[in-house]
């Protein structure tokens, strides 16, 4: 869908640098991104920045989330080698920050979580532990063995985005949970496993400021420090409109706000996603991890 956007809004086209080399290396490992699935408007800056954000899991959602253009429907049964391929991928075009995602599986007892571990671990064998992991994954139903398991393979990021106000919830993610979402994110940050403990807003959905500053308060009590804010730009007609194009002054305040509500690091802008310059986002907090790794 074609929307009418505002002047600050532009989305950056760029066919040079690695855009065609992330391509072909996607295209032999067969994987899908969430770049491509969700139709990220920065798919092309992403790739052509030599990176990419893997979809795991396959790319047909077990839920349908009014918001999100990822296809939804009955999943397809899980690729066991897929972890090994996502780790050919990442030694490919030599990524120092891995982004792992997925669609929900709530067909699948553990949620996708073992598969999520194994990922991390084919990517720490063969990088040597000189890439650094960041996982943004689905609720698991709120599973904390399923938790376990991924926490456990020691990823650097755990991300779960909360995504809107909870007035907005069940409107805009029938099947999930905002409060699941922030237990989620709290069990991570208590468990201490994750050196960042990181979760995503979007905007424009219809909520107004007021319910974003708590639902920032809100991430803070669950021990998230961490903080994408972007945009809502509906995928299609099908899906929840727009409401509101928030202008670039308001994206500086809500960061403002959130640092001094306690957030270590808010990133916020019209086009910022919650995987979109994550490499820099882990710089910021631990910049001589991320300078040994270049080295």
């Amino acid at each position: 869908m074609k929307q009418r956007l505002p002047p600050w809004i532009r989305i950056r086209l760029k066919s040079e640098g690695k855009l065609s080399f992330v391509q072909s290396a996607l295209k032999e490992c067969n994987l899908n991104t969430v770049c491509e699935s969700a139709h990220c408007p920065n798919k092309q800056e992403c790739f052509h920045r030599g990176t990419a954000t893997l979809l795991i899991l396959g790319n047909v959602c077990s839920r349908k989330c009014l918001f999100c253009a990822v296809q939804s429907g009955v999943p397809e049964p899980v690729d066991g080698d897929e972890p090994r391929r996502v780790a050919e991928f990442v030694t490919k075009i030599k990524l120092r920050h891995a982004v792992i995602t997925s669609v929900t599986r709530d067909d699948l007892t553990d949620g996708g979580a073992s598969l999520f571990a194994e990922t991390i671990s084919k990517i720490k064998c063969a990088m040597e532990n000189l890439t650094t992991i960041e996982v943004l994954t689905p609720d698991f139903n709120g599973s904390e063995s399923a938790l376990d398991e991924v926490l456990e393979s020691a990823p650097d990021v755990f991300n779960h985005n909360l995504e809107t106000v909870v007035r907005l919830q069940k409107d805009v993610r029938p099947q999930a949970n905002y409060y699941r979402s922030l237990a989620v994110l709290k069990y991570a940050a208590v468990s201490g496993m994750a050196k960042i403990v990181k979760s995503g807003l979007m905007v424009g959905m219809g909520e107004n400021d007021k319910e974003i500053y708590e639902a920032m308060r809100d991430l803070i009590k669950a021990g998230c420090r961490h903080l994408t804010i972007g945009q809502y730009l509906a995928p299609s007609k099908r899906h929840w409109p727009v409401q509101r194009f928030v202008p670039p002054k308001m994206f500086d305040e809500y960061r403002n706000r959130g640092l001094a509500m306690g957030f270590i690091e808010v990133a916020a802008g019209a086009l910022v996603r919650s995987s979109y310059l994550a490499d820099s986002f882990f710089k910021n907090a631990f910049p001589n991890q991320a300078k040994n790794n270049e080295n």
